[in-house]
């Protein structure tokens, strides 16, 4: 390799490198949302491989399990049940009680309120509100209550007091940070005034519907509100204020006394998950209301009141599994706060993602480069594994959150495109020669070549369409051109469009013959409804025909053309195509030094004589009666003729192809209404009908008043079948059969 091949190597790989790196940059600014979806799912497959790890022993959850429902009744029950659970709880000494439930309504059960409203009176009857009430006041528990988070039609707008001093520091006040509510799902007004303090349990899932970070502020109405999980956390450290640390990319830390809680810029914590559900201790509801249990278990803890029963709804997804308790994620939280044991992504964090990315772009090309190619897929293997192993060490030994989705989308893209520009440096020479073998025949006799390991394909007979087509009046056209310039660009105009359709429509170009056109279809590969494509590109055609007429006679450089044109009322295109549909050998015929990929075959002879033949029959179009058995039924059709002609000696029927039976009074190829081209060719297929039946009288009659019709669409095969007509009247055939002899 030489040195500018090097230099240029180099500098191709570096120019790669960058557009790998911006790819990955626009990924992450553009789709965020998306990449940190994908990125949180495969933390989610670190978290299941590191497993379970051990938790605070003084957070308890207290559940409203199945076996507590089937004893106590169904939810929600009489409060004086759960004032009784809050009771035996504050006996036992408990710390705190968190109640992950909210009770919006008053108890509908209580027999004070259904003694008020059937009116009976001087009988004192138990208030289970009032009870319920008093007990969450002289225990120390802290309610939940939810906020409404989307704009709905009807929102609870009810005010709240907290507990907590909430102060922001350094906050950059023209831009707000925090999770707006745009609503409340409160206690009642009296429980809610009993409480010491409340906060908030919404969870709010990524895209994908996993928990895996929680908000532990959200504003409301110009008001900063505690989490549930927080609250407890200042309730029991007995501390007054909740500090909220800015930069100025966001929020970077809530402090509560000397502890800082590190979270993402919207007040949201990373929770760093114990393991799946009933990591933390349970104590079924029913057991804590019958006094079955030991004080020493509960006294001086945290214990959060909450359900795992499936009907109550508070069932989430976490990375570890997709069905966990709601009530064990603040367990979760209030973890993660008391152990110090935090997930973060600070906000220099993206740094370094830019910087690891772009370290693994220019490693992966590296080796890629200096690896033969059939190590590249151990390249991809060994440097994902290792990317993915430094990932997941940081996060669980530092608590770095690192984007491992950027990470391993930078090495799939640098294998990829290594790999591509590697193999593009490897086998140019053979790629120029597959290319100038490309321009020679179409793409798939290329690839059929290519695959073949003898390098040659084998003749074989198959059913194919040919198509042939051809400009008419070309040698005025060639007199009228002013030089061979002017003459190869005019072809150019016709030529290129008329290809593109062609293979747009999944046809083979056999080759160009001046003016002419051969294709065919359904070789060497198989391409279903082959005649119906080769018809379809064929009208195709002459409609662009129409089109491209419109840009010639704009151009100056074919003036002499079209003053010629003019002079001699013709369009400057006009196209002659015949297709006919047939068994064709097909193969590689030549010697060794030149060979070429074609069709040979009495089938393509005729296909060549319908083309022909639209002169002599004044038609745009003409088919095969093989041709027309197959394509589908949405084009209009003229019969022509039942002809013989030289070297075929079989007589077959011939078809003129009109339009697309779909066609528009204002888009056709004849500007006449369906109902007159309807009614014209009934009258001339009537003609016909009595012409194959020797009544030349009678046809000769319809025919001549369709060739005095104004706009008919073919006075020239209304003349040919006159004129038979007249012949025919002169010496009258002894047996008639109706085939005309070419």
């Amino acid at each position: 390799m030489t040195m500018n091949t090097k230099l240029k190597k180099i500098t191709i790989y570096s120019f790669a490198a960058l557009i790998i790196f911006i790819i990955v940059l626009v990924s992450k600014i553009y789709f965020n949302e998306f990449t940190s979806s994908l990125d949180g799912q495969i933390r989610d497959y670190m978290f299941k491989t590191r497993g379970e790890i051990k938790t605070q022993d003084n957070i308890i959850i207290i559940d409203i399990d199945e076996k507590s429902l089937s004893e106590l009744g169904q939810w929600p029950w009489p409060r004086n049940k759960v004032a009784k659970i809050l009771e035996q709880l504050a006996l036992a000494g408990i710390g705190v009680i968190g109640l992950d439930i909210v009770f919006a309504e008053l108890d509908q059960s209580s027999p004070a309120k259904i003694f008020k409203e059937y009116n009976i009176q001087n009988i004192e009857a138990p208030d289970y509100d009032k009870d319920f009430n008093f007990m969450v006041a002289n225990t120390p528990t802290i309610l939940g209550y939810s906020f409404e988070l989307s704009k709905q039609k009807f929102l609870r707008k009810e005010a709240l007091n907290i507990a907590a001093v909430i102060v922001e520091r350094n906050k950059n006040q023209s831009q707000e940070y925090l999770i707006l509510a745009q609503g409340t799902i409160l206690n009642h007004q009296k429980l809610q005034e009993s409480a010491y303090s409340s906060g908030f349990f919404n969870v709010i899932p990524d895209i994908n519907g996993v928990i895996r970070s929680v908000p532990l502020l959200i504003k409301y109405n110009d008001q900063l509100y505690p989490s549930l999980a927080l609250e407890i956390i200042r309730a029991a450290m007995q501390v007054e204020a909740i500090f909220i640390n800015y930069n100025e990319l966001g929020v970077e830390s809530i402090q509560i006394g000397n502890t800082y809680i590190p979270t993402d810029r919207y007040a949201r914590l990373l929770v760093n998950f114990r393991g799946p559900n009933h990591t933390f201790k349970y104590y079924s509801a029913i057991d804590i209301y019958n006094g079955n249990f030991k004080k020493e278990d509960i006294e001086g803890k945290v214990a959060l009141l909450g359900t795992t029963a499936a009907g109550l709804n508070d069932l989430r997804s976490i990375p570890f599994e997709s069905v966990f308790p709601g009530v064990e994620v603040h367990a979760n939280i209030i973890d993660n706060i008391i152990s110090g044991d935090f997930l973060s992504q600070p906000s220099w964090i993206d740094a370094v993602n830019i910087i690891c990315v772009l370290f693994i772009i220019i490693l992966t090309i590296l080796l890629v480069t200096l690896s033969p190619l059939w190590a590249n897929p151990f390249v991809l293997f060994i440097v994902s594994g290792s990317t993915l192993y430094g990932v997941y060490y940081t996060l669980f030994e530092y608590g770095l959150v690192i984007n491992s989705f950027l990470l391993i989308f930078a090495v799939f893209l640098s294998v990829l495109i290594a790999t591509f520009m590697d193999y593009v440096f490897e086998i140019k020479k053979e790629q120029i020669i597959k290319n100038k073998f490309a321009s020679k025949v179409s793409k798939e006799v290329m690839e059929s070549l290519i695959n073949n390991e003898k390098g040659e394909l084998k003749a074989s007979t198959k059913e194919i369409s040919i198509f042939f087509s051809n400009v008419r009046n070309f040698s005025l056209i060639s007199e009228a051109s002013p030089n061979a310039t002017v003459l190869i660009d005019f072809l150019n105009e016709y030529v290129e469009p008329m290809s593109k359709i062609i293979i747009k429509e999944k046809g083979t170009i056999d080759k160009f013959m001046g003016d002419s056109i051969m294709a065919y279809w359904n070789a060497p590969v198989d391409i279903k409804n082959h005649a119906t494509k080769a018809l379809d590109c064929a009208l195709k055609q002459v409609y662009e025909i129409k089109k491209i007429n419109k840009l010639i006679v704009s151009n100056k450089k074919f003036e002499n053309i079209i003053r010629m044109c003019a002079y001699k009322n013709i369009a400057p295109l006009e196209l002659a195509i015949g297709i006919n549909t047939g068994v064709a050998v097909i193969g590689e015929m030549g010697s060794e030094l030149r060979s070429d990929y074609t069709i040979i075959g009495d089938s393509v002879n005729i296909g060549f004589k319908l083309e022909s033949l639209c002169r002599y029959y004044g038609t745009k179009i003409n088919i095969s009666d093989s041709t027309k058995l197959q394509v589908e039924d949405k084009y209009i059709f003229r019969y022509l003729d039942f002809i013989t002609i030289k070297g075929h000696e079989e007589a077959f029927k011939i078809w003129e192809v009109i339009d697309f039976d779909t066609a528009s009074i204002n888009d056709n190829l004849y500007k006449i209404s369906r109902e007159s081209l309807d009614e014209e060719l009934f009258q001339y297929h009537t003609a016909i009908k009595f012409y194959q039946e020797a009544m030349f009288e009678d046809a000769i009659e319809i025919f001549n008043t369709l060739n005095k019709k104004e706009n008919n669409t073919n006075d020239k095969i209304y003349k040919i079948y006159i004129q038979r007509c007249k012949d025919y009247l002169k010496e009258y055939p002894k047996e008639f059969d109706g085939v005309f002899k070419f």
